[in-house]
């Protein structure tokens, strides 16, 4: 989308999240009728992202008239509300595509038609199109876009924390439009239920599931829900697709599979915060650039800057893909020691779990200025090591599999601990995820090369 409509830019934008989010919720119903013995799990599931879709169109058409009658007219107000409604409509449709992709992977009713798995990827590509036009957008301030200048911001808040403002004081409405106003925020709680991050509870043998639906965060109060909220279920090891393909500048941000602050008191929310969707987003932004600047570098064959791209694509790609291992293997139910198979290779390897744990803490203390340090396991030499990796990729080695990161950049630790480290670390052993390491270990343990 071009950032050329200046003051009207935030009626640009409603246009789009109203057209798209029409479509995509002309595509749950499609898919319902042209697969008439869809599984009940998937059926729920589709009506419930109709709700969404409808919802966020609605919201979405009565600002749209707040500002018609306002003569096109907005505030700062407004059109911070904006931002958040267009985050949280292309976060809407990144979820919505990924739970496709598991529809697809997952569905015997879908298998047993296979025209439909072509319909099912046309959709996910046409939701993709709306994400890749707005995603640049969605963390750029309005006012940067309406004067044409093109410097991104981090944004303002996250998709969680979308206020129930009514444009009111933009619009400044009459006793029609204050109805219109109170409309707003009505919609505004019950869309807000539906955003998030949490990867909700999986149903059917760990198939995934709505974020936000069933009896988890799914009424109307939102962020603040998830405090009050029964205790959290350790998530289940499930089998993951391995046919889903990312296409070139198409990475995205991976949820959390918990709330921001339930590693505390080990790990705060507001670092968690910080860490997830600023520290890991630019991460993610890197890579999405460098893959797109090389794709095109390769469609030109103009290789002037290759070197930079190729650091690029390093710096970020390793960031992005330590940050996804290192969410998933810690756990609010973590701590304690590993057990099964990766225990006894812990311990041929290293002599003892306490042997491991104090050269691994040890070795996280003793990077040198930011970077990670992460197990891994070696299909050459057949066994575990602990390595450092300055930066994400500098100091390590190639041919391995990392199992269990250890993210000792000082954003990841300084506001709760400041400059030190070792506390962090001793806190941070309390939630690793043992399973979840196990479950790689296991799966790398079948990678053996030839040994030299």
């Amino acid at each position: 989308m071009l950032t050329i409509y200046g003051p009207l830019m935030p009626v640009r934008l409603l246009e789009e999240i109203i057209s798209w989010k029409n479509q995509e919720q002309e595509h749950t119903v499609l898919i319902q009728k042209i697969v008439p013995d869809l599984e009940p799990t998937y059926v729920q599931l589709l009506e419930e992202w109709e709700h969404v879709f409808i919802k966020t169109e609605e919201t979405a058409r009565n600002w749209l008239l707040a500002i018609q009658n306002n003569n096109g007219q907005t505030d700062q107000a407004l059109n911070e509300q904006i931002e958040l409604l267009l985050k949280a409509a292309v976060y809407q449709s990144e979820q919505f595509t990924q739970q496709l992709e598991y529809l697809k992977q997952y569905s015997q009713a879908v298998h047993n038609l296979p025209l439909v798995t072509l319909v099912i990827a046309h959709i996910v590509r046409e939701s993709y199109v709306f994400v890749s036009a707005t995603q640049t957008l969605a963390n750029m301030p309005l006012a940067a876009i309406s004067n044409n200048t093109a410097q991104p911001a981090e944004p303002k808040a996250h998709i969680h924390a979308l206020r129930a403002v009514s444009p009111s004081s933009a619009a400044q409405p009459g006793a029609d439009d204050r109805a219109v106003a109170q409309t707003h925020t009505e919609r505004a709680d019950e869309i807000r239920a539906f955003i998030g991050t949490g990867r909700g509870q999986r149903p059917n043998g760990g198939k995934p599931w709505l974020a936000g639906s069933g009896n988890g965060a799914g009424g109307a109060a939102g962020a603040q829900s998830q405090r009050s909220s029964a205790p959290i279920a350790a998530p289940q090891v499930a089998n993951r697709p391995d046919n889903v393909y990312v296409p070139p500048g198409e990475h995205r941000l991976p949820p959390l599979p918990y709330p921001y602050h339930a590693l505390e008191p080990h790990i705060d929310e507001k670092t968690m915060r910080i860490h997830h969707n600023q520290h890991h987003q630019t991460y993610v932004d890197g890579l999405n650039h460098a893959e797109l600047a090389l794709e095109e570098a390769r469609r030109t064959g103009n290789y002037d800057l290759v070197k930079a791209l190729s650091g690029e694509l390093a710096f970020n790609g390793a960031g992005h893909y330590l940050h996804t291992i290192f969410w998933d293997t810690m756990n609010p139910h973590g701590g304690g020691e590993p057990q099964g198979e990766l225990r006894q290779q812990i311990e041929r390897d290293f002599g003892s779990y306490a042997a491991f744990k104090q050269h691994f803490s040890q070795a996280a203390i003793k990077v040198e200025g930011g970077g990670w340090v992460v197990l891994v396991w070696s299909p050459r030499s057949r066994r575990l090591e602990i390595l450092q990796a300055e930066k994400h990729q500098n100091l390590s080695q190639w041919d391995i599999v990392p199992l269990l990161p250890v993210d000792v950049w000082e954003h990841a630790y300084y506001l709760k601990h400041q400059n030190k480290r070792a506390n962090y670390i001793s806190d941070w052993w309390n939630v690793v995820y043992w399973p979840i390491v196990n479950e790689r270990y296991v799966h790398a343990r079948k990678l053996q090369w030839e040994p030299f």
